[in-house]
Order: C-alpha cells, then structure tokens, then sequence
C-alpha cells in the first residue's frame, strides 16, 4: 500500500519532524537537495562520468531552496552551473536565504528574466539539465509575473521523449523538476491558471520530477503524470508516519484471492444481466471476467429470444432465461445468488430502469455500469434512493456527469487556486451522495466509499496500460468486480481489487490487447502473485 499525501499533509509531516528535534528545516533543504542530484545520477547514469551544464531556476520559497541546495552539489562534481533566481533574494525564508548564501560562495545568482532565456543549441550536449525549482507543492495561485508559456515551450522543446520540431532550442538538454513541475497544483493534477488565461500557458512539463518521502496526489491525478514525466521519490529520512485522511495507490492484491475451500458455492454466484438479441456480447465479457476472478457460479441472465445466441458462446457459464423485472425478482429468492452485475449491453430505457429497481431491492451485491447509470440519467435521485452499500457504481467521466452534473461541472472547471478540486474530491463527494462505493474509471480511477475513505489506481508511469483503451474493456472489470462481490468482497475492495487486476491483466498481455483477453490473463496474472 502507497500513501499519496496532499500538500497540507506532507507539511504536517514535515512539521512533526522538525517540532520533535529530529532535523532541521535547514537538514531537510540539504537532504532534499542531495536527494535530486542522487535520482538525476540514477536515472541518467551517465551524467556521472563527466561534467555537465545545468540551468537551476529557483523561486523564491523553499523550493528555490531546494535548487540552490542542487546547483550547490552540482558545482561540486565540477559541473558548469548557472543560477537564476524569480523573486527578491531579500525576501526569501530563512533556510533558502542561507543556502542562497552558501551558492554565493560558488557562483552568482542572476535575476530571472523571461525575455533573457535564451537557450542557444550550440551552447547545450546531450545531457544538459534545466532543474526547475521555481514552485513546489504548496503552489495556491496561479503562476503570474513571468512568461510562463515562453519558458514552457522552451523547456517543452528540451523533453527527451517530445520534442516537438517547433522549438530546435537545447536538443539535447533534459528538464528535472523538483518536488513537482511549476504550476502543477499537488492536490489534484490540474495546471492553476486564471480564468482568462491561455491553458498551455502554465504547462511546464519535465522529463524527470524528483519528490520527497511521498508522492503527492498530483503526481498521480489528471495531468501530473503527463507534467511529471519519469517521477523518483527521494527518501529524506522522515520515517514511517502516521497521516491521517491518507488516500492510497493500490497496493498488490491481497492473499484473500487464494482459494482454500472445495465447494463452488463457497465462492458465489453472480448473475450478470443481458440485453437482447444481438447485443449480449458485453454481458458475456463481463460473465467471463466474473468467472475468471474466482466466482463459484456465473449466470447470465438474457431475454428469452437471446437465450440461443448466448448458448452457442457460453459453456462454463450458465443461462437463465429472464425477460423483465417481475422473472429477476422472482430469480432473485433463490439467496444462493448473492451478486449482479447489470449494465453492459443492456440499452438505456424503462426495461433496464426495472432490472436494476428489482435488483437493489433485492440487496445483493450489485455493480451498476454502462446503460445501468444511463438509465437514470433524468432522475438521478431515484436511483440514490434505491442503493445500499454493497453497491458499486463504476461510471466512466461521461457517465459520471449524466449522475452527478454538478459535481463534474466542478471537475471541468478552471483551476484557478490551490488545492484545486480533483477528481478525488469528486468521487467522494458523488459516493457520500450514492450511499455507496463509485469507482470513476480513467488511467487515474479514482474507488471512494460512502464513508470518505479512498483509493487511487493508477494506470501510468511504471504501470502504463494504455492498451485498456479499447471497446469491451469496461465490461470486463464490472464484471470482475461482480464477481468478487459473490466471493463476499465487500464493495470497495472489490472495486479496488478487480481495478488493480484489470490493469495487470492488460499489462501481462501488453500491445495488441482486446477485450477477450483480459479475462484470460488473469490465471497467469495469480501465479505471479503466487496464489
């Protein structure tokens, strides 16, 4: 389990060590300073083996102090460094003030003047650094006073994995940023700007972003894996600390997966509701996915007319006829049918609106997906009233919005100050007005429950799965998640647990996955997982 800390937070811990004397602000600057240069070396070994040039803009906070603390060790292995300072030395706080003093010892601080970054390519070798450590994680306000998209477009010219052909300048120079990249609120992953301002303005991007103890939200949510490029945590000797309100990235899947009992029903039966002929593939990927995460028992509950198309694909997986919702309640008294899944492929309309009435009246383990949501996209509220707390909706951004208007209206608005609302914040706020757990899918799916508590799963940096980007891969996980709901998951670990599987199970495939696939990576995703 990762925790992922806001601003406040990591302040607080921050704070606590200094209050105990364990280590000073000034001990922290150094640690964190040194920790930069270490993650630089190692993620580009070659750097070490000679002298470079770097540009280290600092701003006028303590993140500015974190880069005098890098030009400072940088200057030390004989590297070329040049200093700019945003914002009155005068004015900066005390630890960064002294480690300004300390980099005067060395070289010069010159004012930061956007008109004057000029980086010519005759000037700059392959492995070059520009180390920003203008704004860290307590940024609450748009960055103003400087030509933001001047500077960004330069440093965006200088990624290693984007250059684009309009900006020739540094082709060979890397960008490290330092704690978080310049204007990246580390709440949310959202860039700040004004209402009127031109969005690509505050996008400074990195190919490195170098963070402390923890990652931070931002690192995580929206645009911070795209801002952040490759991101390091540097350990600057905080220790185990307790935070409270953490949220955290999905950790490995629990030993509760292992099976140690004989009997199918011991793990289950999950009905997983169909639409009619012609349309019942999404149900049968679902199905697939509920079997293969270890229910006992799946059944798949079709129209009478579509009962012989499911027939034909189905084997290990059963079939009930089920036409509307008086036959699902009546299906429904058998209590050995302890989960549903219901939305894939079902189609949007007073039919659906029936199953998933008689289905939450029945106080199972429900997923709600796709057409499920939709259905009640002109009356959201009675939906709210009918779920319970074993229910997960698993909506993805447009679906959410249909639910939740005002909540995604917040989502979609401009970031304008610090912690910005993120999508955290979102999923929350919609599963204490559910009375249930909502999953929000996106490469940052974002599991809240009705209680607040919250989880992230993230599909980027080392575990990018961009192949999930693909019809029928939704289906999948509501099915999965259905089908820990019948191994008796409670409803947020079952949304967490299926999201984590899905992503690995796209990952062990890798490119050229489809839907199909998903359900049968799972076997081999458990044997590394040694169940």
């Amino acid at each position: 389990m990762t925790e992922l800390l806001t601003a406040e937070q990591m302040r607080a811990v921050e704070k606590a060590a200094i209050d105990s004397g364990e280590v000073t602000g000034l001990e922290l600057m150094e640690r964190a300073g040194r920790g930069v240069v270490e993650a630089i070396l190692d993620w580009r070994p070659e750097l070490a083996t000679a002298p470079r040039r770097a540009v280290v803009i600092c701003g006028p906070g303590n993140n500015g102090g974190d880069g005098f603390v890098v030009a400072r060790l940088l200057r030390e292995r004989a590297w070329e460094v040049e200093v700019l300072l945003y914002g009155d030395e005068a004015k900066l706080p005390p630890d960064a003030a002294e480690n300004a003093r300390r980099w005067r010892e060395m070289g010069d601080v010159k004012p930061y003047v956007d008109e004057e970054f000029h980086l010519p390519p005759e000037d700059w070798q392959a492995g070059s650094l520009i180390v920003d450590a203008l704004f860290g994680t307590g940024l609450t306000r748009p960055v103003e006073g400087f030509d933001a998209f001047g500077w960004s477009t330069r440093m965006s010219g200088c990624r290693v994995d984007d250059r684009p052909s309009g900006y020739p300048n540094c082709p060979g120079a890397c960008v490290v940023a330092v704690d978080i990249p310049s204007g990246l609120c580390a709440d949310s992953g959202r860039y700040l700007r004004s209402e009127d301002s031109d969005t690509q303005r505050e996008h400074i991007r990195a190919d490195l972003t170098v963070t402390f103890h923890s990652r931070k939200l931002g690192h995580v949510l929206e645009d911070g894996p795209d801002g952040c490029g490759e991101i390091r945590i540097a350990d600057i000797g905080l220790g185990a600390r307790d935070v409270p309100g953490v949220v955290v990235e999905m950790a490995r899947a629990s030993g509760q997966l292992k099976k140690s009992r004989s009997h199918k029903y011991d793990y289950g039966h999950a009905l997983i509701l169909a639409g009619g002929a012609g349309k019942g593939g999404a149900a049968r990927l679902a199905a697939r996915g509920a079997l293969r995460i270890g229910a006992g028992l799946v059944t798949v509950c079709a129209p009478p007319e579509a009962i012989p198309e499911n027939a034909a694909q189905l084997n290990a997986i059963m079939l009930r006829p089920v036409a509307d919702a008086e036959a699902l309640a009546e299906t429904l008294k058998d209590k050995r049918l302890n989960a549903i899944g219901l939305g894939p492929g079902l189609g949007a309309g007073e039919r659906t609106r029936g199953l998933v009435t008689a289905a939450l009246e029945a106080v199972r383990g429900t997923v709600l997906d796709a057409d499920a949501l939709t259905s009640f996209a002109d009356d959201p509220a009675a939906l709210f009233a009918l779920l319970h707390e074993t229910c997960v909706l698993t909506p993805h951004m447009g679906e959410f919005a249909r639910l939740f208007p005002d909540i995604a209206d917040k989502l979609k608005a401009p970031a304008e100050k610090g912690p910005a609302y993120s999508k955290v914040d979102a999923a929350r706020e919609a599963a204490a007005r559910a009375g249930c757990t909502v999953l929000l899918k996106g490469p940052d799916s974002v599991i809240a429950d009705w209680e607040g508590r919250a989880a992230i799963n993230s599909a980027r940096y080392e575990r990018a799965a961009p192949w999930l980007a693909t019809a029928g891969a939704g289906d999948v996980l509501a099915g999965m998640i259905a089908g820990l709901l019948a191994r008796g998951f409670g409803a947020p670990a079952a949304a967490e647990t299926a999201a984590w599987l899905h992503v690995e199970a796209a990952r062990r495939f890798g490119p050229g996955l489809i839907a199909e696939d998903l359900p049968e990576m799972l076997p081999a995703v458990f044997r590394d997982l040694g169940f």
